[in-house]
């Protein structure tokens, strides 16, 4: 994995939603000559020491890309073992995760998730829910796309129904329709950083990454460390986000 120095600076200014794209397991299995299997694995390590050092260094919301819409498009044995890597990483994690006072959410479509999955999930979410850290919140079987179908359906049946006016309509009623309603008022994401090299979104909170700062690193995800965490919130304090303005 590396030796990476410790980040010594003290860290002010930290983005409240902080956002990652996940990249690289596979990768990182073929370079160390192991399975894709053991890929998901160390990345599921990651996610304990990204998610810690986040909650440390005062981030409000922490959004892990687990698992996309399109990932149903692997080979069938992956994505069943993808299926269970939640229901591993809470039953080893949940009481870590509660001494660090985090709180566990999921924005994504349930409907196709196996049963264990889903109960997983929930369970975890239920037992951090009086949690009042930051909101480590998993998108998983998520897509940006199909959120801003579902939003659009949702608005045209209340336009129908009579319970909202087309001319009401603006982008904080429309936001309200997202999926991450459920973390407002950080539902914008200040930082998304990806790790493996790759420089895209990926179908991954189009709407909430409109004003986003994007840090991309060339470590694949189960190198990442805290310190690496940190490099990126530095630099981030370096960025000047306007909006729009001068």
């Amino acid at each position: 994995m590396g030796n990476y120095p410790q980040v010594d600076t003290v860290i002010d200014h930290i983005p409240d939603h902080v956002a990652i794209i996940m990249d690289g397991n596979g990768r990182w299995a073929q370079r160390t000559g192991k399975e894709r299997k053991d890929g998901h694995q160390e990345g599921m390590e990651a996610i304990r020491r990204v998610s810690i050092r986040a909650s440390e260094r005062g981030v409000k919301v922490l959004t892990l890309y687990a698992f996309s819409t399109e990932n149903w498009k692997r080979p069938p044995q992956e994505v069943k073992f993808l299926m269970q890597l939640p229901v591993k990483f809470f039953d080893r994690f949940v009481p870590e995760l509660q001494e660090n006072n985090i709180r566990v959410n999921m924005i994504g479509f349930k409907d196709k998730v196996p049963g264990s999955t889903k109960k997983a999930i929930e369970k975890a979410i239920d037992e951090t829910k009086h949690n009042t850290g930051m909101v480590l919140n998993f998108a998983f079987n998520y897509g940006g796309r199909a959120e801003i179908v579902e939003a659009t359906k949702s608005l045209f049946d209340k336009i129908t129904s009579g319970e909202l006016n087309k001319k009401d309509i603006s982008e904080e009623i429309f936001q309200a329709e997202l999926l991450t309603n459920s973390i407002t008022p950080y539902d914008n994401v200040d930082l998304l950083i990806r790790s493996s090299g790759e420089q895209r979104l990926s179908n991954f909170l189009l709407w909430q990454n409109a004003y986003s700062e994007f840090y991309f690193s060339k470590l694949f995800w189960p190198d990442f460390t805290g310190e690496i965490l940190d490099k990126a919130l530095l630099d981030y304090q370096n960025r000047s986000r306007r909006y729009g303005a001068i």
